[in-house]
């Protein structure tokens, strides 16, 4: 028996993965599991309703988002408690990737409710794929910080990993982390960008941090970027080497 079934009076939160662009990349479980929730909580309604109405859910949907995330994490658990199954979906991805949804699962399993994971696919998993870099072992930093002093202290700590780092960056930056990513790691560096991935204008872009940074010198950067970086010393790709050889023997 699921977990979905394994209780009459308790109710179920799911965590449901949503398209990071594609529709068509929804699956069968997720489309599921929204059809059969009492209630659906969504990072921003309106992306979400458009999501509902291409496969023709009609389900009540409200807000669940950064800027009220402890308020309504209270008001989800105190509903599943009472028997209802809510699920949670995010603009793009999986929630608490970079996305809300920390605070609501945190709180579930402090009130013993054991949430039910939709996966799917992922812009991290994505990116790491399509980066052509070493992806045995990664690291993933999210969103760097804005202000200077802490986002100087992140590419520090990014410039000492000795693995693939996965940065997601705001179109705005991207050309301003590539140049800070060079001058702490060396232009030699190798890199990925990924913009708009599944999308209609999917992009990859691969060299070394100079290169891509001569590629784009005059670009204006829209879309959702995510930026993948090898270790600066090169180990990363030695040692991903090592792995698969040692894996083979």
């Amino acid at each position: 028996m699921s977990r979905e079934e394994s209780s009459s009076t308790a109710g179920v939160l799911c965590l449901v993965a949503t398209p990071i662009g594609n529709l068509e990349d929804m699956t069968v479980r997720a489309l599921q599991t929204l059809k059969e929730c009492d209630v659906i909580y969504a990072e921003d309604t309106r992306r979400t309703r458009i999501l509902l109405d291409k496969f023709e859910i009609r389900k009540k949907l409200e807000s669940y988002h950064i800027f009220n995330e402890h308020d309504k994490a209270s008001v989800i658990i105190k509903r599943v408690l009472a028997g209802e199954k809510a699920a949670l979906v995010t603009d793009a991805g999986m929630p608490c990737i970079a996305d809300p949804g920390f605070l609501l699962v945190r709180e579930a399993v402090k009130a013993g409710i054991e949430p039910v994971i939709i996966p799917g696919v992922s812009s991290l998993t994505f990116a790491v794929a399509a980066s052509a870099l070493p992806s045995d072992r990664f690291a993933f930093y999210g969103f760097l910080p804005v202000k200077s002093g802490r986002r100087s202290a992140a590419i520090q700590e990014i410039a000492g990993e000795k693995k693939s780092v996965v940065i997601f960056e705001s179109p705005y930056r991207v050309g301003k982390l590539l140049k800070e990513l060079a001058s702490a790691m060396g232009e030699n560096t190798l890199c990925a960008v990924v913009r708009e991935a599944t999308k209609v204008h999917e992009e990859v872009l691969r060299g070394t941090l100079k290169e891509v940074m001569e590629q784009t010198k005059d670009r204006n950067w829209k879309g959702e970027c995510i930026v993948v970086v090898g270790a600066a010393s090169g180990e990363d790709v030695e040692e991903a080497a090592s792995f698969h050889e040692d894996t083979e023997e």
